[in-house]
């Protein structure tokens, strides 16, 4: 029993539900494996900024599908875009991103 009460333990307080419809938002954002990926590519890079060319060449998905991924995140509040002459950057939001880590602190509260 103690094991199921760990397990399910909430490392904060619940979401309200403005909260929760953007956290669903932003989930929805992420709901493709592409999206995920070029996501945790943006972080491991130490969330700096990254071309569409830098995150295709690195990903193996074409450009075209990249920018489409990207443009979804973007529209979300995931990712950021700097443009600096005809060079287009993109990064990752650091409040949005602290966010998605603050929703998904579950589970932690037993040490884990």
């Amino acid at each position: 029993m103690d094991e199921i009460s760990e397990c399910c333990a909430l490392g904060g307080r619940p979401l309200d539900a403005a909260e929760a419809q953007a956290a669903a938002t932003l989930f929805k954002a992420l709901a493709q494996p592409a999206r995920l990926q070029i996501l945790s590519q943006l972080a491991a890079a130490g969330c700096s900024p990254m071309t569409v060319g830098e995150l295709a060449a690195v990903s193996g998905l074409s450009q075209p599908t990249v920018s489409h991924h990207l443009k979804t995140m973007a529209d979300a509040g995931l990712l950021t875009r700097s443009k600096s002459g005809r060079v287009v950057t993109h990064e990752v939001s650091p409040e949005v991103f602290a966010e998605l880590r603050r929703i998904l602190d579950i589970g932690h509260a037993g040490g884990r």
